[in-house]
């Protein structure tokens, strides 16, 4: 394998450039563009990138490939926070990408020295880079501050056909198989000695086997039948409204309701922008809804229960006020709160001053009881949040309600690439999801991932449907975590048997 390993190694110049093309490949198979075909190919090229590099010359590639994707990803956040946190933050994230693909490359050089048999290489090689990548996934959805869980490879295939296989693996899992079938491809290619043939017969082999497997059977314990509404209220970060005109917007949006024989009413995270715990004159406006639709309403706005705002989501019945409330679990670090105020504020005083107030996390369970129907609760990106999606099936919910408000990002992909996350989560919990916002993208997903209903963009209205219940627990949920932790395991397994016979290589 050493002779071939430098006909296939590109000048480290040619690398970079690859890597940087890859980088907008990928993102290219993310909504809006949604070519999901190419997020593969993007994964690829970067595989490619790095054959033949040190670990240096790996970082340097890794590094090059994750700006290109993050910054084009991301770029979204400059609509309300400007240059400088859409570099920090996608210069962090790039930074796991360049350490993840460094170490790549020494699974790519020295792997093939490990397992010098052709099977041995292509049948563990993949599989080691399709773990590392998996583990560097896993670590920056969690850390630091809670993690960023967007951008995995997984998320790119919402409405593909591999998007049924997260019933099975979940998200992390579905992000091993896309990758290892593109290590797949690139080590065939290293592999001169196998027929043409051959070398394709086993890349087609193997997608056709991941394809093969048959979507999971969610079978529906009942339905229940809602209102979702989107009051196309202007309810941005730093946006100018007067008080009140955001719970004006959603009331107004409910109104032509009236009539309609619903189990219960869903709103928007802040769609009340005066908490009504707090304001009688709100709980006047909730408790006539909540009348006149005959039906329970939840709703979300921000609460002060002590001396601590939370983003919360009430479930309000007229004369009882909120019976139940769940607080955000994973508000957003550098937007919902400050981390580490008085560390970071030297670096940007005017930029982490905007930020004046902290939200905190909230440590109430994420389900609501509305009338025997259990709903799983989702504050915006919660969504994307692996551990309190599996707490609320756990719990026994019976749908997801993802309140969320995206006023603050335009016509940017990240309200579509929010709702590709809500999509996925239906197919891998079997459960309907009510994707709610105040401007949109609103949807109501089905647990096959089939769009039952959805609200254009940045227009009032509702969404009235009876939706499945399910109690059907999927393989992934059974599973949990432990499918990150076994595939993540694999590759770092991998990679230590690696490094090791780099130094026996070395001396």
């Amino acid at each position: 394998m050493g002779e071939n390993e430098s006909a296939f190694s590109l000048p480290l110049w040619a690398s970079v450039l690859v890597a940087a093309g890859a980088g907008a490949i990928l993102d290219a198979g993310f909504p809006d563009r949604d070519w999901w075909f190419l997020a593969p190919v993007g994964v690829a090229l970067m595989l490619v990138a790095l054959l033949g590099r040190s670990l240096g010359t790996g970082l340097l590639v890794g590094l090059v490939a994750g700006l290109s994707f993050w910054l084009i990803h991301i770029y979204w956040i400059t609509l309300y926070l400007g240059l400088v946190p859409w570099f920090a933050l996608g210069g962090l994230q790039s930074l796991f990408f360049g350490l993840g693909l460094g170490l790549t490359a020494l699974v790519l050089r020295h792997g093939p020295r490990l397992w010098p048999s052709v099977w041995g290489r292509v049948g563990l090689v993949p599989v080691i880079v399709a773990g590392l990548w998996t583990a560097r996934e896993a670590i920056s959805a969690v850390w630091p501050y809670g993690g960023f869980a967007w951008g995995r490879v997984a998320l790119s295939q919402s409405e593909s056909p591999f998007g049924s296989l997260v019933a099975w693996v979940g998200l992390s899992g579905l992000s091993f198989i896309l990758v290892w079938l593109s290590a797949l491809a690139v080590q065939l290619l290293r592999e001169p000695d196998l027929a043409h043939t051959l070398r394709a017969a086993v890349a087609v082999g193997a997608v056709a086997l991941v394809l093969a497997i048959p979507a999971w059977p969610t079978l529906p314990s009942g339905t229940t039948r809602l209102a979702a509404v989107q009051g196309n209220a202007d309810a941005g970060l730093f946006a100018e409204y007067s008080p009140g005109q955001i719970l004006q917007d959603h009331t107004s949006a409910t109104l032509p309701l009236i009539g309609e024989s619903v189990d219960f009413v869903v709103w928007p995270e802040n769609a009340s922008d005066i908490d009504p715990t707090r304001s009688a004159a709100a709980a006047q406006v909730l408790d006539y809804i909540s009348t006149e639709m005959d039906a329970p309403l939840i709703t979300g706005t921000i609460t002060q229960p002590e001396d601590t705002y939370f983003n919360s989501s009430l479930l309000w019945e007229a004369g009882r006020g909120a019976v139940d409330v769940y607080d955000k679990v994973h508000p957003v670090p550098f937007a919902e709160y400050m981390p580490d105020r008085a560390f970071w504020r030297p670096f940007a005083p005017e930029l982490i001053d905007l930020i004046a107030r902290d939200y905190g996390i909230g440590t109430r369970d994420n389900v609501f009881n509305i009338d025997g129907v259990l709903a799983g609760i989702a504050i915006c990106f919660d969504i994307a949040d692996d551990q309190l999606v599996q707490e609320m099936i756990d719990s026994g919910a019976q749908l997801i309600l993802a309140q969320t408000n995206n006023a603050d990002f335009g016509h940017t992909d990240e309200s579509v690439q929010q709702l590709a996350i809500a999509r996925l989560r239906a197919i891998q919990t079997g459960r309907t999801v009510v994707n709610i916002s105040t401007v949109g993208s609103s949807a109501i997903i089905t647990p096959n991932g089939d769009t039952l209903d959805s609200l254009p963009t940045f227009t009032a209205g509702a969404m009235v449907q009876t939706v499945p219940l399910s109690d059907t627990i999927t393989p992934a949920m059974v599973a949990g975590r432990a499918t990150e932790w076994l595939l993540s395991g694999l590759g770092l397994a991998g990679l230590a048997l690696c490094l090791g016979a780099a130094r026996r290589h070395r001396r």
